[in-house]
């Protein structure tokens, strides 16, 4: 059996409601996003399909927040409802944005570096790799309590601990 691997939240709050107000904020920054896509004028460039109109890139990333969105229901109604299957997409897709979100960022740092904005850069490779460091601990918290309720469901919710022979 796996076994979590932080035992409480901010080491003040328990796993389930960090998990909880982890989806609940990743539902509140989807939407945000959503809304500055639409109405703030930036140029939205991909790294491979540089190509693509600007409309349809929008559409993309506002298609990927949904998404999210609709994960992130899915995995507080896990947490409310002690499913670890209804958590499984969330922890699946919260390692891969995270990776994705490492290499969003020291590609952006590295562009504007390349680019001599070399305060960009470097405020850039600040912020982004706080803001993975972040992304990485609340994804540990809801994996913790993933791997608690796969636990409690692989023995029974109240069976005693099994001896260690």
């Amino acid at each position: 059996m796996a076994q979590p691997l932080v035992s409480s939240c901010c080491r003040c709050y328990s796993l389930r409601s960090g998990s909880i107000a982890t989806g609940i904020l990743g539902i509140l920054l989807s939407i945000i996003s959503i809304i500055l896509i639409f109405t703030v004028r930036i140029d939205f460039k991909t790294i491979l399909m540089d190509w693509l109109p600007q409309n349809v890139v929008k559409i993309i990333y506002a298609l990927n927040l949904v998404m999210t969105i609709l994960i992130s229901l899915l995995m507080i109604m896990g947490v409310m409802k002690k499913n670890h299957f209804f958590m499984m997409p969330w922890v699946v897709l919260g390692l891969m944005l995270a990776i994705g979100l490492l290499i969003s960022v020291i590609y952006n740092a590295v562009v504007y570096f390349i680019d001599g904005y070399v305060l960009g850069g470097s405020l850039w490779l600040a912020v982004g790799l706080l803001a993975v460091v972040i992304y990485v601990y609340l994804w540990i918290v809801v994996y913790s309590y993933f791997v608690t309720l796969k636990n409690e469901n692989d023995r029974g919710r109240y069976s005693k601990q099994p001896y260690r022979r």
